[in-house]
This record gives structure tokens, C-alpha cells and sequence, in this order.
């Protein structure tokens, strides 16, 4: 027997590796980073896993999701395997404890979000330490080909050179061969070290059924009842998920809704209510899925259209990991097709944002450093907060900004004990820095904001020894602390930064990207009407060729091939009327905005698209607002260029 396969056995429990497992492990125990390209729950995890028991140094791996991480170090700790993470959720002790044990060598298998490594303090311990291996799970989101694209991925290969990381591992269930090229150049990883096993799975019914909105919540009800077990309902957006999800409690179904809008305690508890088996039907938007590891998942019903095919991939892949017969169900129309449009319209930055948050760095920049508050400079530029990141990284990819670290700009505290008795915890010059502290406090009723620049003139300490003061205070429950308007400060490379030139090249990146996420929502839609074998296109989407011809299981096998349209064509208002609503968006505006509406403001008032510029001004209480939703963006742009000319 194999070291391999004892350690398989003896610390996983497992006799035999899953396909591809081997090869991945063997070929990164010789020195050859890695891609691995595995469908959902078929063992991507034990890859890293056993690789890193194997190797000498530490293995840090870098996982999408807070709750990914938790489940990772659950299970990694039933098995005796030492491992942490460095996240939000620890104190600065406990911070401070992981980065011991993992100095010396205690700690095997580190987890850690992107976000992190944008800390210099962050990256200057990894370069204390030594690392064998850096583990990137959902992979996909390196690649801007991807689905679930996220910027901060990007700058992986980045981090992985400047920290001298000699390995790499690549995990992921959906790539196409453009996304598959495009993670393997990236980390320089050679066409024969990506593992891939096949895409195809026998166990999951797929069908396509097209059905008008009206009767929709008719032909779920018929869904459903033809299932055993528990299920998945998905669908776009969180009201639709609330809407659903009480309707089939109405009929007498066990359901709960699930999304983004739920304060974390309670998605947890339905999550874990639906784990359990407490709950038998989860009604989510895409918020509920990455990291849920059930195995048998009766059916994935999607409600409303997925926003891509890899989306769809991803999530019919939560069905029958038990390796049972699963159902995957899609109730199809055109009607939502504007809605999943809407989104990456929503996201582009228009040209002039992106000169004022050139501008921005230029007029702020201070001994070539400059401090963002995000939401302040999302609501100037009037961009969103996603695509503010993605601007951001793209400023980081060209050596314009590079990341430094963050600080709170807000502190306030409270005691929980009287002032004199902290005082009498401590002696000598530290309770004279407390002291001084609280003497250069600003109260208001119980609540005290430290004056730092005063404390700086009176006493000459910095910033960070204040704070790392008060948190101390904290922990030893002396205080309440409370912080807010977290603010990230960058180092600038001015030369540069050539506004003209590098604001056009940069908005041309987002409308090329835009065409690309219009083009995917284009190709699904394409696959939901195809006349030959779903399962087997599915598998050619992501390139694998050795799926059946035909599968026999698939609603195309049955002979039931869909033809997707609209419940009922939406028409546009006439232009009179669009000139009227627009008049009064611009009559409103004029005294909050300086200089013309653009186009991109008018189509997005129209189409019902929330932007930074709207909240602020209450542009959703005009009665204009969002009278085109149903209507596509692009038909309502050429509309509003067409009023605009009369």
C-alpha cells in the first residue's frame, strides 16, 4: 500500500481515492502546481487536504466564504489536522495566537479571505513564514471569462510572486476551456498538470419546462409533488424569495425563504434548520448554496431564470451528491430576462465617475499616499460598490495604487466600570497614557470619542498605540468599544496617473466586460431551447467530450424541447410621456446636481436601477422611477436617445 493511500485510509478514513484525486495530489508532492477541475462534491477539498499533511511548510488556502472556512476547520479538526484562520470574527488575542502557532510551525493548513492579503501587515508576517503551497478554492473567480467573477482574485498570481509561494493548487467544478486557459497561464501551470474528470452526471434529471408567469406557481406546486426528500427553490430576487416561499407554506409545504437581506443569525439558523432536516424546501436567491455540502438533495427547482450557465452548473450541482436520482427543474420564460440584465447594466461605471475617482486620488494624495473611505467616494463618483472594487484592483493591476492597510477612522467608547476603578488596573506609565487618554476624550452623555491629534501634541503617541490601548480595554471588559467608516489607505505611483488617457482605457474595460455578461445571459437562454441532449451540451459547455450522445434522462431525451417567451409583451411608454418623467427628473435634480444628466442616469431612472446619485437625492420617490422595468435596457436606451433628439 501506498504512503498515499495509508494516509487516505488512516487520517481520512477513506480505502480509495475518487478519480482525479491521485493524480492532483502525486503531481503536487513532485513540485507541479496544479489545476483541478472537479465537478460539486466530488472531493476537490481532499486534494489540498492531504497534499498539505504531506508537505513540509504551511499551506494557505484562500476560500470565498467566511462559512466555507468554518466548515473546512470542523471537519479538518476531527481529523486531528492542525488548522486556523485569520478572519473578522477573531479578537486581536486570538489573532494574535493563530499567528504564534503558526510561526512555529503548529498550524499546517492556514485559511484566509482575498481581502486579507491587501494588508501589508498581513503580507509581511506570510513573509516571515515558510510556505509550501497556496490553495485557491472557486478558482473561477480568477478569471474575468468567468461566472462569480471577483476583481480582488485577480491579483493572486500577484501575491503568489511577491511572496515567493513555490506551489500552487487551482479547485473548481465550472470552467470552460477559456476560463481553464485562462487560470493555468495566469499561475504558469503546464496543459498536462490540469486534472479534469468528467463533467457528466447519470443521477440528475434535467428538464426545461416553459411556463408563463401566471402559471408558474401552479406548475411548482405539480414540481414539487412529484419529489421525495428535500429541495432547493431558487430565484433572482430576495422578495421573490420571501413571496414564494410563504406561498408554499399557504399550500401546507415545510419552506423557508433564505437571502442576502436576513441578518447573518438567522440565514444561519434556516440553514442549518434545512441541514437538520427541519425545514424540507429552502426558497433562495444565489446567497444560499456555495459551501453546502448535503447529500441528498432531492431536487433544484429554479423559479426564475439563472443569471448564466455556470450559475445553472453550479447550482443543479447541489443535487444528489449521494449519488441517488435527483431533479433539476427549470421553469422557463423570457420575463425575467430584463431583470438578470438589469444587473450588469446596474454595474458599469460611467466615464465621468471614473475621472473623479481619478481626480480624487490626484487632489487627495498626500507624501504619495491616499486614504478611501469607500461609500463616500461610491456616492461622489456615483459609481456602486462592487464595480468600485473592480476599478480599484484594475488601478492595482497597472501599478497605479497598491494597497498598504486599513484603519477605522471613527472610534467611540463607553465604560462598563467606573473611569477611576480602569484607572486603578493598571500603574505607573501606562495609567498615566490612559489617563491621558480619557482626558483628551470627547463625551457626549456615556459615549467618548478619543481626540488623536490632541493626544499626539500632549503626550507624542501615535494613532495605533491609542487604539491598540483602547481594544486592550476591551478584551479585559473594561470598555464598549465601537468603530465604524472603515478607511483603506494606498501607496500612489503619481507618474502614472494620467487622467485623460487612463479614465478611457479603464471605462473601456467595463463595457467590454458588460458585452461579455450580456452575451453569457444570451448563451443561456440559447441552452435552455436547445433541440438535442441538455446533459450532454452541458458537459461540451465545459468541455468535457465523453458524455452519452443522449442521455435518456433529460426533458430533450423525453421529446419535450422548450420554446421560451414572454407571458405578455411590455410596451414602452409613448414619448410624450417619457419626455414628461424625464423633465421631471432633471427638474428635480437641478438644484442637487451639478452639470446634464447623462444618458446611463436616464435609462437607469426609467429602468428602475439603483445608483449612488439616486439614493442620495430620493430620486425613487418620482413617479418615472422604474416605469421601463419590465422593459430591456437596450430598448430603453434607444428610446430615450431617440426623445432626447425631439
Amino acid at each position: 500500500m501506498s504512503s498515499l493511500v495509508n494516509s487516505l485510509k488512516q487520517i481520512f478514513g477513506f480505502d480509495a481515492f475518487r478519480d482525479g484525486q491521485q493524480q492532483t495530489i502525486e503531481q503536487l508532492l513532485n513540485g507541479q502546481s496544479s489545476l483541478a477541475i472537479f465537478p460539486t462534491g466530488s472531493g476537490k477539498s481532499l486534494c489540498y487536504q492531504l497534499a498539505a499533511i504531506e508537505l513540509p511548510h504551511l499551506t494557505i488556502v484562500v476560500s470565498p466564504l467566511l462559512a466555507l472556512m468554518k466548515d473546512q476547520l470542523a471537519f479538518l479538526a476531527t481529523k486531528g489536522i492542525a488548522a486556523a484562520s485569520i478572519d473578522s470574527t477573531l479578537t486581536p488575542q486570538q489573532n494574535q495566537q493563530v499567528m504564534a502557532d503558526t510561526r512555529s510551525g503548529k498550524i499546517k493548513i492556514l485559511m484566509v479571505s482575498v481581502e486579507r492579503f491587501k494588508n501589508e501587515r498581513f503580507r509581511q508576517f506570510i513573509e516571515s513564514v515558510n510556505v509550501s503551497m497556496l490553495v485557491v478554492d472557486e478558482a473561477h473567480c480568477i478569471s474575468e471569462w468567468g461566472h462569480n467573477f471577483r476583481p480582488d482574485y485577480l491579483k493572486l498570481p500577484n501575491y503568489r510572486q511577491e511572496l515567493n509561494i513555490p506551489l500552487v493548487l487551482l479547485l473548481t467544478a465550472t470552467a470552460t476551456k477559456k476560463v481553464k486557459q485562462d487560470m493555468a497561464t495566469k499561475f504558469a501551470i503546464l496543459p498536462e498538470h490540469i486534472v479534469q474528470t468528467g463533467f457528466y452526471r447519470q443521477n440528475l434529471d434535467l428538464s426545461v419546462l416553459a411556463v408563463s408567469t401566471k402559471d408558474k406557481n401552479q406548475q411548482l406546486l405539480t414540481s414539487i409533488a412529484g419529489q421525495t426528500g428535500c429541495g432547493i427553490v431558487y430565484v433572482t430576487l430576495q422578495q421573490s424569495a420571501e413571496y414564494v416561499a410563504n406561498f408554499l407554506a399557504q399550500q401546507g409545504l415545510n419552506a423557508q425563504p433564505y437571502h442576502a437581506g436576513f441578518i447573518s443569525e438567522k440565514r444561519q439558523k434556516i440553514q442549518e434548520d434545512f441541514m437538520s432536516g427541519k425545514v424540507q424546501i429552502i426558497v433562495a436567491t444565489i446567497a444560499f448554496g456555495m459551501g453546502i455540502d448535503k447529500a441528498d438533495i432531492r431536487f433544484v427547482i429554479h423559479y426564475d431564470l439563472p443569471k448564466s450557465i455556470e450559475n445553472y452548473s453550479q447550482e443543479i450541482g447541489r443535487a444528489g451528491r449521494d449519488g441517488l436520482a435527483s431533479n433539476c427543474i427549470t421553469l422557463a420564460n423570457l420575463d425575467g430576462l430584463n431583470t438578470v440584465e438589469n444587473f450588469v447594466f446596474g454595474d458599469t461605471p460611467e466615464l465621468s465617475g471614473i475621472e473623479c475617482v481619478i481626480q480624487n486620488i490626484q487632489q487627495e494624495c498626500q507624501n504619495d499616499r491616499w486614504e478611501l473611505q469607500g461609500l463616500s467616494l461610491s456616492n461622489t463618483s456615483n459609481i456602486r460598490q462592487l464595480p468600485m472594487r473592480t476599478l480599484l484592483v484594475q488601478l492595482e493591476l497597472q501599478g497605479i495604487i497598491k494597497p498598504l492597510f486599513s484603519y477605522f477612522a471613527d472610534f467611540k467608547y463607553k465604560f462598563t466600570t467606573n473611569k477611576d476603578e480602569v484607572l486603578n488596573c493598571f500603574e505607573g506609565e501606562r495609567k498615566d497614557f490612559l489617563a491621558t487618554i480619557f482626558k483628551y476624550s470627547g463625551f457626549k452623555k456615556v459615549w467618548g470619542e478619543p481626540d488623536f491629534e490632541a493626544l499626539f501634541q500632549h503626550y507624542g503617541c501615535d494613532r495605533g498605540r491609542v487604539i491598540i490601548a483602547l481594544e486592550y480595554l476591551q478584551e479585559q471588559q473594561l470598555i464598549t468599544l465601537e468603530t465604524k467608516k472603515i478607511t483603506e489607505v494606498f501607496s500612489v505611483n503619481k507618474a502614472l496617473l494620467s487622467a485623460e488617457i487612463l479614465a478611457k482605457s479603464l471605462h473601456d474595460y467595463f463595457v467590454e466586460k458588460e458585452e461579455k455578461e450580456i452575451k453569457r445571459i444570451a448563451t443561456l437562454v440559447r441552452f435552455f431551447e436547445l433541440k438535442t441532449c441538455l446533459s450532454r451540451n452541458l458537459s461540451l459547455y465545459f468541455n468535457d467530450k465523453n458524455s452519452p450522445e443522449n442521455c435518456g434522462h433529460c426533458s430533450v431525451c423525453r421529446g419535450e424541447v422548450a420554446k421560451l417567451s414572454y407571458s405578455q409583451e411590455s410596451a414602452l411608454p409613448d414619448d410624450a410621456l417619457i419626455a414628461h418623467m424625464l423633465t421631471a427628473l432633471i427638474e428635480h435634480m437641478s438644484t442637487k446636481h451639478k452639470g446634464v444628466l447623462s444618458l446611463e442616469t436616464m435609462c437607469r431612472f426609467l429602468t428602475g436601477l439603483t445608483v449612488p446619485l439616486f439614493s442620495r437625492n430620493k430620486v425613487k420617490q418620482l413617479s418615472g422611477f422604474g416605469c421601463c422595468e419590465n422593459i430591456r435596457y437596450q430598448e430603453v436606451r434607444e428610446k430615450v436617445i431617440a426623445v432626447m433628439k425631439n
